[in-house]
């Protein structure tokens, strides 16, 4: 088979039929053999572009590039088949020239076979004007990414200002930050599960920072708190519930307390990885907590010795605001309690007739602010009972931190004791000069009935000094009850004192406590002290058997009232009556009478002298709380 194959390949190779070209004009076998060696360039060169192309392009793969080799080969055999052309004109080569022919429609096949599929790939492919617009669009799509591109150069720029300007805020934050630490005296540190430091920051500086870093809580802290601060830690491990403690550490500078927060740090799979830990130094702040509750005791007591002191005195201290509301008061005051005038105004509580004088000098020490001092007077309702009061007031600006006047802070004395001492000290001012006149009206009648009755200047003087004295007694008692009054049974020991400490008295006194006006006590004081005297010298008191019985007694009502005072002489010289009347006479009837418009019955009775003066209930002053009876002496006999 091959051999015939072979043998047929010669003979077509060497087979040559009669040229017909010879009968050609010279000038149409030109132009045919130029024509064909054109063709057969243009072939050679489109072949030769295309080999150019794909070394270019060496990024075309598979198929097309099949399609590429087969299209090189087909204008290689159309470039040899129409070179054969043109030398057949002269070289005639039939054989050669059929076979080149034949490889020639063999790749053409081939191509069209591979090219068919690609038709409708290549009917898609966009036209010059498509492609136009592509390119122009590509153009205002490039022309606006460059636009972008600029704008977020712009951007960038800004962005890497803005970040440099944040770096150094963030600096300065953090230097802030780091000087805040150092002032307060607040450790931050971090560890991980095994509690190890792994980060620290010392306000000490970071060197010292950096001493603890590797190492653990049982390396660097001391006992007793160790135990404690390792638990802790662990159990936030644990849990994950952050924690505070108060722990302490030894220092440099000694042991330092600190208050521990603990918090759980964890990783990116949220898992507990280690504790975060803030310390700060509260040592000067315990020391000033416990330097404060000192203070708070010492404040306390101070309060609590000044309550007490505020209760014992007469002195009320008190605020108001600005509307003049009551804010506090130390004790009642005005007739009403604490709670009663707390949060109330002057205007609610004080009676119009005091409130306009009290009210008008608080306002001008808030309009001023200049402090004022007064005394005021205010009827207070006590139990449906109104009592005058005296108040010295002294009320002072109240200001805050700034100085601006938010109200008043006042203290009020009651003086209303030291007023009625004034109004008794004048009306006894005004009593002392009626009563000095009277008296020395008195003392001028007694020299001159003592002395006309005298005889001699020694006698003057005697009996003149006894009722001095006597007189001098009076007034003593009355001095020592601040004039108000006189006690009658004082009264009556004071003129019989020296017969009562006499062993074997022979006076008895019986009767009521009762006080008598200052009126008539010296009155009475004289004429006990003259009826005394001449007992002594005349009557029951000369001699041993004598007995003097003084009784006093309130009258009933339905008899007048009033108090009835006897004396009462018995077994002494048998008495007459006198046949003039002395200066003791004038002293018991008419004075006594005069000064206490009193009824005085004076007997010369033989058995003894008795007198019986009844006093007016006006001039009985009062009885005391506990009357007694005063218990008869009688030693005589």
């Amino acid at each position: 088979m091959f051999t015939e194959f072979a043998g047929w390949l010669r003979d077509a190779l060497n087979f040559m039929p009669q040229s017909h070209f010879q009968s050609w004009r010279p000038d149409m076998v030109t132009l045919h053999a130029a024509s064909d060696l054109l063709i057969a360039a243009s072939y050679l060169a489109l072949s030769i572009g295309m080999i150019w192309l794909m070394f270019q392009r060496s990024d075309i793969r598979g198929g097309h590039r099949l399609l590429a080799g087969l299209l090189i080969f087909f204008c290689l055999t159309g470039a040899i088949n129409h070179g054969l052309s043109a030398a057949l004109y002269w070289h005639p080569i039939y054989g050669v020239q059929g076979i080149v022919k034949f490889v020639t429609v063999l790749i053409a096949i081939l191509t069209i076979s591979f090219t068919l599929p690609l038709l409708p790939r290549l009917a898609r492919l966009p036209s010059p004007r498509q492609l136009a617009e592509a390119n122009e669009s590509l153009r205002r799509e490039v022309g606006a990414h460059q636009a972008t591109l600029t704008e977020l150069g712009a951007i960038q720029r800004e962005l890497e200002q803005r970040v440099a300007e944040r770096t150094r805020e963030l600096s300065q934050v953090k230097a802030r930050f780091e000087t805040a630490l150092r002032g307060a005296k607040v450790y931050v540190f971090s560890q991980d599960r095994d509690l190890r430091y792994n980060w620290a920051y010392n306000p000490r500086g970071e060197d010292v920072a950096a001493s603890i870093l590797g190492q653990t809580d049982s390396e660097i802290v001391s006992s007793p708190d160790r135990e404690m601060i390792i638990a802790t830690k662990m159990r936030v491990l644990g849990s994950g519930t952050p924690e505070d403690a108060e722990v302490s550490y030894m220092l440099p500078e000694g042991r330092v307390i600190f208050a521990l927060h603990i918090e759980p740090t964890r990783g990116a799979d949220g898992e507990i990885d280690g504790i975060m830990c803030a310390a700060v130094d509260i040592t000067r702040l315990r020391t000033l907590e416990r330097e404060q509750r000192r203070l708070m005791e010492e404040l306390s007591n101070t309060l609590q010795r000044y309550e007490i002191g505020m209760q014992g005195s007469n002195v009320t201290v008190f605020t108001q605001d600005r509307e003049l509301r009551y804010t506090s008061i130390s004790k009642p005051m005005f007739g009403k309690t604490v709670n009663e005038i707390v949060g109330r105004t002057d205007e609610e509580m004080l009676p119009p007739a005091n409130r306009l004088a009290i009210v008008g000098f608080k306002r001008e020490v808030l309009k001023t602010g200049q402090s004022q001092k007064q005394e005021v007077k205010v009827i207070e309702h006590v139990n449906g009972t109104e009592i005058e009061r005296w108040y010295d007031i002294h009320v002072d600006a109240l200001r805050d931190i700034s100085g601006a006047i938010v109200g008043l802070t006042s203290s009020a004395v009651d003086i209303t004791d030291r007023k009625g001492a004034e109004s008794h000290l004048r009306l006894l001012m005004h009593e002392l000069t009626h009563r000095s006149k009277n008296l020395l009206a008195v003392i001028q009648a007694m020299a001159h009935q003592t002395g006309r009755q005298a005889g001699s200047i020694n006698r003057f003087l005697e009996r003149f000094g006894e009722r001095l004295q006597a007189l001098a007694k009076s007034h003593d008692i009355l001095v020592q009850e601040d004039w108000h009054g006189a006690s009658l049974v004082e009264l009556v020991r004071s003129q019989l004192g020296h017969y009562l400490d006499q062993s074997g008295s022979q006076i008895s006194i019986k009767g009521p406590p009762l006080q008598l006006k200052p009126e008539g006590a010296q009155s009475l004081g004289l004429a006990l002290h003259e009826l005394a005297t001449n007992a002594a010298k005349y009557g029951a008191l000369s001699v041993p058997a004598g007995r003097v019985s003084i009784d006093w007694k309130r009258r009933p009502t339905s008899q007048g009232g009033g108090l009835e005072i006897v004396w009462q002489e018995k077994g002494g010289p048998e008495v007459a009556a006198p046949k003039a009347r002395g200066f003791g006479s004038l002293v018991i009837e008419r004075n006594l009478a005069r000064s206490m418009d009193a009824e005085v019955n004076l007997d010369f009775n033989a058995g003894g002298v008795t007198c019986r003066v009844l006093i007016p209930e006006e001039h009985i002053l009062s009885t005391t709380a506990a009357p007694e009876r005063l218990r008869m002496r009688n030693v005589a006999g």
